[in-house]
């Protein structure tokens, strides 16, 4: 896959434990290496974000979830990798395959699998999940442009994806993997 400089840039700061901004389906995005404690570390003071909040993981596709999906009833495993025409972000119980400074104080971690160009090719290219939270202070509205997420966080950010988001006016659902309740 051919990738532009932007996406070479962020990829070299994700390597580096630094953060990234870019587009997603709804709104911008931070994002970080979600094994790099520092780096979450960083992305949470920088959001003014608990870590017992716990944050959202983005993937390019379902063989991306990795040793999450190990263990899942078949059911379980079938809805995670069907497409939604809705982005929907899952609660898988993480059953301590992910470090607590992304799970927060919960015993299931937040997964999405994304269709978003930007978001797939970011992940494909780092070989892995990666954090993904709206790109705004606590209690800011989230980012909807490059422009305000640079008026937000300038320099604190090493790289902005240059993209549009896929105009969805709504977050993704949030939806029990375990229990099928929707709870967004």
């Amino acid at each position: 896959m051919h990738q532009s400089w932007r996406h070479q840039a962020a990829l070299a700061a994700l390597q580096q434990g630094e953060l990234i901004a870019y587009p997603t389906e709804a709104v911008w995005g931070l994002g970080c290496d979600p094994w790099s404690r520092d780096a979450v570390e960083q992305l949470l003071a920088l959001k003014h974000r608990s870590v017992d909040k716990g944050l959202i993981l983005v993937a390019a596709d379902y063989s991306q979830l990795g040793d999450l999906v190990d263990g899942l009833p078949i059911e379980q495993r079938r809805l995670l990798a069907q497409h939604n025409a809705q982005p929907t972000t899952w609660l898988i119980a993480h059953r301590a395959r992910v470090p607590s400074w992304i799970s927060g104080s919960h015993s299931s971690v937040a997964v999405r699998i994304s269709h978003h160009p930007i978001v797939k090719a970011l992940c494909e290219g780092f070989g892995g999940m990666l954090v993904s939270t709206s790109a705004n202070r606590a209690g800011q509205l989230p980012a909807y442009t490059e422009l305000r997420a640079r008026a937000y966080f300038g320099p604190r950010v090493a790289s902005y994806v240059a993209g549009s988001t896929s105009g969805m006016l709504n977050p993704s659902h949030i939806i029990d993997l375990a229990s099928g309740q929707q709870l967004r």
